[in-house]
């Protein structure tokens, strides 16, 4: 790699190119991918600076290959990325089960457009949340992140690498055509400032290595495959050595661990933002673009005396349930504005478990909330 060839210092660029050059400072040297509005931008950046740092970009034929060159690459030690919008996510999905199931890690950017289908090409959506969530099919343990800004792009898709390296599978950046597509200024400290992440090496002897023989609620080390260690890799059923075991005991110990890993550990990956929650009366729960116009919402509403507060949802997935439950106790009603028809809504309402009122704010995709109309909306419960 060729260090002078990593950016930094400030500068001025979009989400998709800030996604690129976050993937590239976590270590990213395999991209493979398609284009696809409102993504192409990601893969353009990494077809042009990918072999600058000694990485290799491919376009695939299409996003099923796409999926499945990344976790080939990740097996063979590299890490690796993709980007792609709805149709494109779809289409991933069950290599992304795959990934899953042979928790590979790697990270997949989605930036949301308008759907179904084809939909609003150029125009914001969010309403993927829960095609990230359940998706694929049968259960695991879902990781998801969610820029607001192209800052947020760059620090968010290092975080993803860390934390699919940590916990060995596929974590999402789940952005949304307006962040993507934004401009600002994004500062890109100096390597020794960011942290990054490398996955478990094996440390016992290669006659010994398990590939899939968790320790608790962390994944086993991770060998690389040509290193000598004997790995087998399947989505099957398996055991601790990879090999196919079609039982439901296996089956049980198979997902049980995929799903906890991830329920086990959410204490340490749940990150919320936190505006004037202590004495709310009102809470605005929002995310992405969303979250902008929202927060402008909530100060303008402080500096008029009124109790209103905002919880930004750094992380989609896992959701932070204890604090919205906390909050539950304390406020009058929750407002979620999210470009969607009642996605995240639902799970706050869940979690809320009926102490507090969720009110809905959606939108179908293709344009966003304004902050005079969070404001009327939250008015009403004041």
């Amino acid at each position: 790699m060729a260090e002078k060839d990593v950016l930094t210092g400030e500068h001025f660029i979009h989400g998709d190119a800030a996604c690129a050059e976050g993937g590239l400072a976590a270590g990213c040297r395999f991209f493979a991918g398609y284009p696809i509005t409102p993504a192409t931008e990601v893969a353009e950046r990494m077809a042009r600076r990918l072999p600058e740092v000694g990485g290799i970009y491919i376009q695939m034929e299409d996003e099923i290959a796409s999926m499945a060159a990344i976790l080939g690459a990740s097996w063979g030690g590299v890490k690796s990325m993709t980007s792609t919008s709805g149709p494109g996510f779809s289409l991933m999905m069950e290599n992304i089960g795959l990934g899953m199931m042979t928790e590979t890690p790697c990270v997949v950017v989605n930036i949301q457009r308008g759907g179904p289908s084809t939909g609003l090409p150029t125009l914001v959506g969010q309403a993927d949340v829960m095609q990230a969530r359940w998706g694929s099919h049968g259960d695991y343990g879902c990781i998801a992140v969610s820029p607001a800004s192209p800052q947020e792009c760059f620090d968010l898709t290092i975080l993803a690498f860390n934390l699919s390296e940590m916990y060995r599978q596929p974590v999402f950046v789940l952005a949304d055509e307006v962040v993507g597509h934004m401009t600002e200024k994004v500062i890109i400290p100096p390597r020794e400032q960011i942290h990054v992440a490398q996955r478990a090496k094996p440390a016992v002897e290669r006659s010994k290595y398990l590939p899939f023989e968790s320790t608790g609620p962390m994944p086993a080390p991770m060998a690389i495959a040509g290193d000598g260690y004997h790995v087998h890799v399947t989505g099957l059923t398996h055991d601790e050595r990879g090999y196919p075991v079609i039982t439901d005991a296996v089956q049980e110990r198979n997902v049980r661990h995929i799903v906890e890993k991830v329920r086990m550990n959410a204490h340490n990956i749940i990150r919320v933002d936190e505006v004037a929650l202590e004495d709310a009366d009102v809470v605005v729960i929002a995310y992405g673009c969303t979250s902008r116009v929202a927060r402008q919402a909530v100060e303008d509403m402080r500096r008029k005396g009124h109790r209103v507060g905002l919880l930004r949802l750094v992380t989609l997935w896992p959701f932070p349930s204890n604090i919205v439950r906390r909050l539950a106790g304390q406020v009058k009603a929750f407002v979620v504005p999210e470009i969607n028809y009642g996605q995240m809504a639902l799970e706050v309402e869940r979690t809320a478990g009926g102490r507090a009122e969720t009110v809905l704010m959606g939108l179908m995709g293709g344009s966003i909330h304004s902050p005079q109309e969070i404001q009327e909306v939250v008015g009403q419960y004041l």
